[in-house]
């Protein structure tokens, strides 16, 4: 099981080096005798190169279980992203952006099949969006399966979930094997973050990690149907408009 934030906070966490080939690319480093922390109060940049890959995802592996909190890029803004299975992460989370705890806080899953995890039911509707829309800027609210936590549902017993169509934390994400939130990176009531160098600013070491894959396009957040009641509506207009739902499912408002 994951150690809690507690005993994070009372120690370093240590990776080997031979798991961190990528030590050359951080903008921050601690020397140290073929081993490297990444100690409470720091954080990195992480600049992408496919060859380091794995390392990446082992890295993030390990920060996510520890409850820390890092950035990712999506094909809107940056997010940020905690394990959503874990409460302490998700009050740090919340208390990182100023954001009410009522207020639910959206998934991001690699695959549809990560939704089996998140969900009590996947309506039919639900299923021809995701093949039509998927992976892309469009988020579905379905019923939340029992057990979830209310700081993920705002106690609505709904859950909202999209899958990115930015390919790297695509990867990122099935190498966790788990989903993982994707609030965008910004205070609550500030503009959304697009690159890696602005969250650093924003946040500092206050985000333990952040992937830089370039600029993200930035533009409309993604759209947010919620299809937990009939009919289907739309909650927050998006990237993707009404005329294009409507052509998969007609009698959406």
């Amino acid at each position: 099981m994951a150690e809690s934030l507690a005993v994070w906070k009372k120690r370093a966490f240590i990776f080997p080096v031979h798991a961190l080939s990528f030590l050359g690319k951080f903008r921050q480093a601690l020397p140290g005798n073929g081993r490297m922390s990444i100690m409470r109060g720091m954080g990195y940049v992480w600049e992408w190169q496919e060859a380091e890959a794995e390392a990446l995802f082992q890295a993030a592996k390990k920060l996510l279980e520890a409850g820390r909190i890092i950035a990712l890029p999506t094909e809107t803004f940056y997010a940020l992203a905690v394990n959503p299975f874990q409460k302490e992460a998700l009050e740090a989370l919340f208390a990182l952006k100023g954001r009410p705890p009522e207020k639910p806080v959206l998934l991001l899953v690699a695959h549809p099949e990560m939704l089996a995890d998140l969900v009590a039911d996947l309506p039919e509707t639900a299923v021809r969006l995701i093949k039509k829309f998927w992976p892309g800027p469009l988020t579905l609210i379905l019923p939340a399966r029992p057990g979830l936590s209310p700081l993920v549902t705002g106690a609505t017993g709904t859950v909202g979930v999209r899958q990115p169509r930015q390919p790297i934390t695509c990867r990122l994400i099935d190498a966790l094997g788990f989903p993982v939130t994707g609030t965008s990176a910004n205070r609550s009531g500030q503009l959304p973050l697009t690159r890696a160098r602005e969250v650093e600013q924003e946040f500092g070491d206050e985000v333990s990690l952040i992937v830089d894959a370039g600029p993200c396009p930035g533009g409309l957040p993604s759209t947010i149907v919620d299809l937990s009641s009939a009919p289907p509506r739309v909650v927050r207009p998006g990237a993707v408009d009404l005329a294009r739902l409507q052509e998969v499912i007609p009698d959406i408002a």
